[in-house]
């Protein structure tokens, strides 16, 4: 528990270190959709949905949010913004829809761990936010490697964004 919680720690610490100003601009283009005439569409891979689950139903829900459907492309806009999660830059999944997306001039945030030398999302969303969790955390005594917080890194980029975003919503009041 101890390495755990000390791994976790210090991974969230190195987000907010290295990825503030990927924050606010994160933060910054989701507003442009929370102020105007446009929805923040939000999808997760895999667990990562649970980070859409708690944007939309939690005690801190995204304004103007929803779930997005990869096969309703007719309700997209160009006024709107997606927030994208996935475990790896280089989720295929994930690189489809940023495709559909692009295509349908929604701009997106995605949120994944940096695939060095396949950055697929990193290079397709206008923003990247590198979830900086690429392997396990905890060594066993065996030489694997366990626990991928994957949820709590995700949660925690996307309470982030919600304090920006938040921030900003009151300065434009």
């Amino acid at each position: 528990m101890k390495i755990l919680t000390t791994q976790t720690i210090g991974l969230l610490q190195k987000i907010a270190a290295d990825e503030e100003l990927a924050l606010e601009d994160g933060a910054r283009l989701l507003a442009q959709a929370a102020i105007g005439d446009g929805r923040i569409w939000l999808y997760g891979i895999g667990e990562l949905d649970a980070v859409v689950t708690a944007a939309l139903l939690g005690p801190d829900p995204l304004p103007k949010a929803k779930r997005l459907e990869p096969t309703a492309t007719d309700d997209w806009q160009e006024t709107d913004r997606a927030l994208l999660f996935a475990r790896f830059s280089n989720d295929a999944e994930a690189i489809r829809l940023a495709e559909q997306l692009q295509a349908h001039g929604v701009d997106a945030v995605a949120v994944a761990a940096l695939v060095k030398d396949e950055p697929g999302l990193a290079d397709m969303a206008t923003v990247f936010i590198d979830s900086k969790l690429s392997r396990p955390l905890v060594p066993t005594e065996d030489g694997r490697r366990i626990g991928m917080p994957t949820i709590i890194t995700a949660s925690f980029i996307y309470y982030g964004l919600r304090v920006l975003l938040d921030e900003i919503l009151a300065e434009y009041e």
